[in-house]
């Protein structure tokens, strides 16, 4: 169990009846253990509902809850971004979130409106994260919301910090203020084009006949510069991100184009029965502040599975990443096509 789960499990206080809400934390194996802590009374009335972005940590959650026998326990759902138009205020008895699962520091903050707006008079919000994911900064903005904020742990740089609503509290019962695009300022760089986008962009060969698929869409740039280049063709945009796929469903919606779709998707797992003549992606290279090259090589593999026979791949990737060799274990040519001394454009051909 990770350090943090550790810490939760130390300090979180549950009772049977307890209602709780995990913040965009589903990842996090607490969840498992808070279900187990409800299972063990048979009389519990106790339930839990995961507020969360990320698909596939919302189905792995999801799936552990059922294999270990708690979906009983009235294990429910709801989109990070859309908690307060689905949920009434002032339910929730205990709401926790991790920081390691936040993408940034309006998620954060969007967060702590959240469970302002869901907890109970005397609820009682847990956070943990380390000191270099803004755990500090995070407490003073609880102490500015709630009005109260202790430290419950400190080990290894991370801490437990923890408030409770009361008459102090600033926010309670006031939906979130924090918008959806306000949320994606820190990912999508305030809607700019970063510049590996720019660079696949300028590499892509596209035809106008085009089926085309993007892997990771994001803000869905690159989708929407497809679709208009493939006007004979169709587009589909994947993100495992629900907040993302609703971005990205506004924009192709205010740029009136029909021949294009998104999809919310761990991976291309919503598409793998469809076939594509022209695959890409410009995959993330961090999970959880660590960096890795398995959401890369994941992409890389359904990428081969979905493509027509002679369909083109197309990646950009920092320089320094090396996706060659996965690259070439799945399809019959690669070539770099673009980049500069800090990005690459690869090509690769399918095979069969």
């Amino acid at each position: 169990m990770l350090l943090q789960s550790r810490l939760l499990n130390d300090t979180v206080q549950l009772a049977p009846d307890n209602q709780i809400l995990f913040l965009n934390s589903a990842a996090d194996p607490f969840v498992t253990v808070a279900a187990g802590r409800i299972a063990l009374d048979p009389h519990a009335t106790g339930a839990i509902m995961l507020a969360e972005d990320n698909l596939a940590s919302l189905q792995m959650a999801m799936g552990e809850a059922e294999r270990a026998n708690l979906h009983a326990n009235n294990l429910r759902h709801v989109a990070f971004h859309e908690y307060s138009l689905h949920e009434p205020p002032a339910t929730m008895d205990v709401a926790v979130m991790n920081l390691l699962y936040q993408p940034g520091n309006s998620w954060v903050l969007y967060g702590l409106q959240v469970a302002a707006y869901a907890l109970k008079h005397g609820g009682r919000l847990y956070v943990v994260g380390a000191k270099d994911r803004g755990v500090l900064s995070t407490a003073k903005r609880m102490q500015e919301i709630f009005g109260n904020v202790e430290t419950l742990a400190i080990s290894k740089g991370h801490r437990v910090v923890s408030s409770h609503v009361g008459a102090a509290c600033n926010a309670q019962f006031i939906a979130p203020k924090t918008s959806p695009n306000e949320l994606l300022s820190l990912v999508f760089a305030d809607g700019k084009l970063d510049e590996g986008t720019h660079l696949l962009l300028d590499a892509l060969e596209i035809r106008p006949a085009d089926q085309a698929l993007d892997i990771g869409c994001g803000a869905g740039f690159i989708g929407l510069h497809i679709a208009r280049l493939a006007s004979q063709g169709h587009v589909t945009m994947v993100d495992v991100s629900l907040l993302t796929v609703a971005v990205a469903q506004r924009r192709v919606a205010e740029s009136g184009l029909t021949n294009i779709k998104v999809l919310p998707s761990d991976g291309a797992q919503a598409v793998l029965q469809q076939r594509f003549d022209l695959v890409v992606t410009n995959p993330p290279f961090h999970q959880g502040g660590i960096q890795t090259t398995e959401i890369a090589a994941r992409f890389i593999r359904e990428a081969a599975q979905v493509l027509q026979p002679h369909g083109r791949f197309y990646l950009v990737a920092n320089r320094f990443l090396k996706y060659e060799p996965t690259l070439r274990a799945h399809f019959k040519t690669l070539e770099e096509v673009g980049g500069n001394t800090r990005f690459k454009v690869l090509r690769a051909i399918h095979p069969h």
